[in-house]
Parts: C-alpha cells; structure tokens; sequence
C-alpha cells in the first residue's frame, strides 16, 4: 500500500474547512475542534457507566464476514457496565457498533454541539458512540449510507487507515456489499500484519493515508471513504454524520441502504455459497484489471 499522513491543523476556520477538504473531498484532522465542548473533559469511562451502565449492549468480535455471517448480528451481549469492567482490565478484542447511548442519556446531547456553520446536512438524531477494547478491529469498509463524518476521538488511540471511494477494487471489495475481502489487521506492524499481499496483489497500488488518533481529535472523512479501524487502547469515539449536499449523494446513499443491502442480505439467505462464490470471482477479476492497468 502507497500511505501517507493525513493533514493534521490545530484549528481551521468554516470556510478553510469546505475551500480545502469539505468541497473537495480530502480528509483532515482538526485538532482542536473539540476541545470547547464539555464532552471534552467530562466524558470517560465513569460517567458513561453511571448513565447508561444498565443498559444491553450488543459485543461484536474480531472475526471477518463469511458467506454465512447475517449483516450487523452481535456476536455476544452484555451490559455497557459489565462491558467497561472489561476492557478496562486489558486487552479485549471486543467492540460496541452505533450504539446511540443519547436516545438512553439525552442529556449528553447538550454537552456537544453541532458544527452546522462547517457542514449542513447532519442527521441529529443519530450521532453515534463506538467503543472499543484494546486489540479490537473494525475491518476494512465504508459506511453504507455514504454520508460526510466528524468522527472525534473521546477517550484511547485508535488507529485509522483510510481510502478513497475509487480504490475499491484495490481493496478487494465485495459486490452489493460495504466490506473488503482482505484483512488489513495490524497492516502497521510487519511482524504482526494479517494482510496477505500474495493473495491480494493488487492491494499493493491502493493509495491511501495512515492516522492515529488521540484524546480530542476529529477526523473529517468524506463521504464513501474506506476505512479500517484499530484500538491501540481502549477507547470511544463519536460520529457526527452529514448526508451528500447534492441530490444524486442523496440517491446514492439510500440506494445503498434500501436497495443494495437488501438485495444482498436476501440473496445470503437463500443461495448463501453460490453467492459468495459469485462475488469472490468478481472481486478477483476486478483486481486483475487494476493490476494490469497498473503495469
């Protein structure tokens, strides 16, 4: 892979911040975009657990999808407190997926605010909470409704790898689906790394960019972006997510969510082997042609 550092500014004005990422696309980390919220200082492990610690919360593992995985199934269960008495004992490779701990808190919502005068379009109702332990992973995809994000990191380093929508089949990824075919685990350590460039050559010309982020920090992804997410520690983080200002963004994004995603759910229920088989052979075949235009 060809990764370079994404750009990192301390602070960054509404119109900097559309003139040079927003309209054109190109990610960023903001520093201190955060820092004059409350959330800033006040959210931590503690005060989670006193608000919500009763709650359910669905556990996914580290495991990749197969053909016979059903979309966004929790592997286990627990509630947010048993889950927060875990992680902070040491590694644990389990993580929480969109839990919207503000329809069970909703006073937290008065503790961030939202940045309308650097993008329009968020969806208030549903910023969401994704929690990790240390060694959890969130594999390689982009979010399905292809919305603009401000993803800030609370508490913990996380580690980000992070694509353009058109080095999809670089990636390797699934037809009708949102996710890569290629394990990009511990892709920064040699010694460690899960991704096998023999079987996935053509991940080898995939331009991208590299980030780890800390306490504070928020991260503009555009919208379609890839990304593979690492817990280097512990940690939350929250996303504020805007949909595409243009008409056919819009269209898109809910192609995605109503079309694409049930075609493919209802096709793994009933021809579940044919249809991976299906899709592996034209991911490969997508490649192939990367490759050779590369050469």
């Amino acid at each position: 892979m060809k990764l370079t550092a994404v750009p990192v500014v301390d602070d960054i004005t509404p119109e900097d911040f559309k003139r040079l990422y927003y309209i054109p696309q190109k990610p960023v980390v903001i520093k201190n975009f955060a820092k004059s919220w409350p959330a800033y200082s006040k959210w931590n492990w503690d005060y989670f657990k006193s608000l919500v610690g009763d709650k359910k919360v669905g556990l996914y593992n580290n495991v990749k999808s197969d053909a016979y995985t059903p979309v966004n199934t929790a592997d286990d269960y627990k509630t947010f407190g048993e889950y927060i008495d875990m992680i902070k004992k040491g590694p644990a490779a389990w993580r929480i997926f969109l839990f919207n701990i503000f329809d069970h808190a909703p006073q937290l919502t008065k503790e961030f605010s939202w940045p309308d005068n650097y993008m329009k379009g968020f969806v208030k109702k549903y910023p969401m909470l994704f929690v990790g332990g240390e060694t959890s992973v969130t594999h390689m995809h982009f979010d399905i409704d292809l919305s603009n994000i401000l993803h800030t990191q609370f508490v913990g380093k996380k580690r980000v790898l992070l694509f353009p929508f058109e080095e999809q089949h670089k990636l390797y990824r699934k037809p009708w689906e949102v996710l890569s075919m290629a394990d990009y685990s511990n892709y920064y350590d040699p010694a460690k790394s899960k991704l096998d460039e023999t079987a996935f050559p053509a991940t080898k010309y995939a331009e991208g960019y590299d980030i780890v982020l800390e306490h504070g920090d928020t991260l503009f992804m555009p919208a379609g972006f890839w990304h593979h997410m690492e817990y280097l520690e512990s940690g939350f983080a929250m996303s504020l997510r805007a949909m595409q200002p243009s008409i056919l963004g819009k269209l898109k994004g809910v192609w995605s969510l109503a079309g694409m995603r049930g075609i493919d759910t209802l096709l793994k229920k009933t021809l579940p082997k044919p249809w991976y088989n299906y899709k592996k052979k034209k991911v490969y075949k997508n490649a192939e042609l990367v490759i050779n235009n590369a050469k």
